[in-house]
């Protein structure tokens, strides 16, 4: 219990109150408003200042009339122009045109292949306007699905009361993050947002609490490369320079290890899991924590993934926004429209929802992340870039259909509650995701050279 009250901290009443008594003043002072004005703000800095070194560090391919800076604040404007008429078409969703509102994404990404398909059939020099055209595709795949959620938001009647600074708070987040939006869109962080003194305070103290996590598995990352990995790190050196000389699994899969004996094979692929689940796990906690901090107290992005028994319920904790993403725009989408074509086969309704999000939108995703390719319409080159991803998106699908089977079957039962019976579950899962991450590794290895290391793993040669 005291372990628990010691890890919980942040909901303790009595800290609470003694955080009140310490920082009221500054909590009264950071009313919502005020919060939402300082990340406003910051991503007004951060749209122009990103933007413009984007567009210079891309200038050879974004030739054109005007030098890198004034490209890339015109792109910016056009950026910022793109989202307050995607921000006014959201608050006036009811008015829009009939296809359109029954179609909000698929009209979203039309926009972002129009640029591109007015992209391919002009040439390079065609002007400034086409100069700042290319600047726009290439970082609109950044911003894609911030804007999905801020169309997502209109659609379901969300924008009442919000301003076009509260969503742009979230298209260029001070707070950091990657193409996937984390806390999603504003419509879900204002659902988490401390309206009170208390919930303020006990936001700031749950961001406390996961910014000494991530201190927490940084100090275990590098005790993991410190003693697993070579040539390893600082720690490495105090240690006497010595290490279990685990090669990395994308060493391994491009064989460029030599031949390893088959223990530490399998050691690779379970400490790549684990080395991957502590990468999301520092990062998502850090810009979660500045969000809480803010006094949107939003869900973890990783949490505690490496205690799942089942494989559908390590995807839901190993990366929760970008799993939103999937679930929001392809998996809900599908099964809705599904319902009554396929009634009568509800197990071909779930796979082909799950194939949409886990196989069809991951693989979408991360094509059109590969954004300069996309601006020079290099399709058929980036869908084989990506065939082993493909290959991995493809059997996660595949083990996440198979897993939300077993769960419906088992009707609600609860399973096996011993020790033993635990471990046997979390292993598999370890297991699952270990191998399919052989084809997901970041690696020069060919799709040729991912499988037959896998099956070099069952001594098929």
């Amino acid at each position: 219990m005291q372990i628990k009250q010691l890890t919980q901290f942040h909901e303790n009443p009595a800290i609470i109150a003694w955080w009140c008594a310490r920082l009221g003043w500054a909590l009264r002072h950071l009313t919502p408003f005020r919060r939402r004005a300082i990340l406003a703000a910051g991503a007004v800095w951060i749209c122009f200042k990103s933007t413009v070194r984007i567009v210079i560090d891309n200038s050879a391919d974004l030739a054109g009339p005007a030098d890198g800076i004034v490209a890339g604040l015109l792109v910016a404007l056009a950026l910022v122009g793109i989202a307050w008429l995607l921000y006014r078409a959201a608050a006036g969703f009811s008015s829009l045109p009939s296809w359109v509102r029954k179609h909000p994404q698929l009209s979203l990404h039309s926009i972002y292949w129009g640029f591109l398909a007015l992209l391919w059939i002009t040439l390079p020099g065609s002007g400034l306007w086409r100069q700042v055209l290319a600047g726009v595709a290439l970082i609109f795949p950044i911003l894609v699905w911030r804007f999905a959620y801020l169309l997502l938001s209109g659609q379901h009647g969300r924008m009442a009361g919000t301003r076009f600074s509260d969503h742009l708070l979230t298209l260029w987040p001070i707070y950091g993050g990657s193409n996937t939006p984390y806390g999603s869109g504003f419509g879900y962080l204002s659902r988490s947002e401390a309206k009170t003194e208390a919930e303020l305070a006990r936001s700031q103290l749950a961001g406390i609490k996961l910014l000494l996590l991530c201190g927490l598995w940084m100090v275990v990352r590098e005790i993991m490369e410190g003693t697993l990995y070579g040539p390893g790190n600082e720690l490495t050196h105090k240690l006497g320079g010595y290490t279990l000389a685990v090669p990395k699994l994308g060493s391994l899969v491009a064989g460029e290890e030599g031949g390893s004996p088959l223990w530490i094979s399998w050691l690779a692929i379970y400490c790549e899991l684990i080395h991957e689940v502590l990468r999301h796990a520092i990062r998502g906690h850090a810009i979660i924590a500045v969000l809480r901090l803010f006094g949107f107290n939003v869900f973890r992005n990783t949490y505690k993934p490496l205690l799942a028994e089942s494989v559908v319920e390590f995807w839901n904790r190993y990366y929760y926004y970008f799993k939103e993403i999937l679930a929001n725009f392809f998996f809900l989408p599908t099964f809705t429209q599904l319902g009554k074509k396929l009634r009568n086969w509800p197990t071909l309704r779930l796979g082909a929802a799950v194939f949409a999000a886990a196989f069809v939108g991951n693989t979408y995703y991360h094509l059109i992340n590969l954004e300069m390719m996309m601006v020079k319409g290099q399709i058929l080159e980036a869908l084989y870039l990506h065939r082993s991803r493909m290959f991995y998106c493809f059997l996660l699908a595949f083990g996440i259909f198979v897993s939300m089977l077993r769960q419906q079957r088992r009707g609600g039962r609860a399973l096996a509650s011993g020790a033993a019976d635990r471990i046997l579950r979390i292993a598999g899962v370890w297991t699952f995701f270990s191998l399919i991450f052989i084809w997901n590794v970041r690696s020069g290895a060919s799709f040729t050279a991912r499988a037959n290391f896998f099956f070099g793993l069952f001594g098929v040669a």
